[in-house]
């Protein structure tokens, strides 16, 4: 039997074979862990922090990056780095809102974009071994959760929009984006993301069906701004609802039809916050834990 660097072939070809795109893929008996812990290290190697001290979050809950600051000087360094980190949140949701908030800058960055970069780093440099946890489930549910942080842009006042939506008891859709337009009050904010995720959650019911596994009872979608679960609702146009009459009318359809159930979650259960917002490092890491980002199960936890 041929042997490479210590190993046969055919132990190559099955260490080969856990890998797409560059995401390690094992199997263990409660369902599947997906890594990218190798591409995490090229990833500091490149920035040169593979030694970096870590940071146990990837943001703080203080400041709001801006257009201020002094240009860097290596901006083709950060723009590497900061579309590496996006493909990074493929199996790591928890750094979806750090890393959504240093590529609304790849076209100026500024060193103070830079620090944000690298605090990210390090906090990958913590969790470098954390991956995402799928699990065997029968449980067909789909269920979203949905928040905007209002007008938290410094520079252009736009709020941004967290989701993550649930199929059973694997997360399988997130997203943190800044919305397109100012929103004029945090209800108008919160139902814009709550039009969002309905879209996506009407794009995974077809999906579903398409697949002859249809969902038979209606997505629940969770929000904790009293003022947009009632809008949902209430079929009764207002004067301050009229310039978000499009999200409004798409929202109720779905609830009319029976496919949607929008309703009102406390925020300490609003696992959405970790994608619009800095949080306390106990509350991040008990929303990172609810997100299935964890460490790898011990039969896994090996070098990749």
């Amino acid at each position: 039997m041929r042997i490479v660097n210590g190993r046969t072939i055919y132990e190559l070809k099955e260490q080969l074979d856990r890998y797409f795109l560059g995401i390690s893929a094992d199997r263990t008996p409660t369902g599947l862990f997906l890594l990218q812990k190798k591409y995490a290290l090229q990833l500091l190697e490149c920035a040169y922090m593979i030694t970096c001290n870590p940071s146990r979050t990837p943001v703080d809950t203080e400041s709001k990056l801006g257009p201020e600051g002094v240009p860097v000087q290596d901006p083709t360094l950060y723009r590497s780095l900061a579309g590496g980190l996006q493909y990074l949140t493929f199996t790591r949701p928890d750094l979806s809102y750090a890393v959504q908030r240093i590529c609304l800058y790849m076209h100026d960055p500024r060193e103070p974009h830079f620090a944000a970069l690298k605090r990210i780093l390090r906090y990958i440099r913590e969790t470098v071994d954390f991956g995402l946890k799928l699990y065997v489930s029968a449980t067909t549910s789909l269920v979203g959760y949905t928040d905007a942080d209002w007008a938290g842009c410094p520079s252009t006042r736009r709020s941004t929009s967290g989701y993550c939506v649930f199929l059973g008891d694997n997360i399988s859709s997130w997203s943190a984006k800044r919305q397109h337009t100012i929103s004029r009050s945090s209800a108008e904010a919160e139902y814009r993301g709550v039009a969002n995720v309905v879209a996506e959650t009407a794009w995974i019911r077809n999906l579903l069906r398409e697949l002859h596994s249809p969902l038979s009872t209606a997505t629940l979608v969770y929000c904790d701004n009293v003022s947009a679960v009632y809008m949902s609702a209430n079929p009764v146009q207002h004067q301050r609802t009229k310039h978000i009459e499009t999200d409004i009318h798409f929202v109720r359809d779905m609830v009319t039809a029976s496919h949607v159930r929008v309703l009102h979650v406390p925020s300490r259960f609003q696992y959405a916050d970790i994608f619009t917002k800095g949080l306390p490092t106990t509350l991040f890491e008990d929303f990172r834990s609810s997100l299935s980002v964890r460490p790898p199960p011990a039969q896994t936890a090996e070098e990749y």
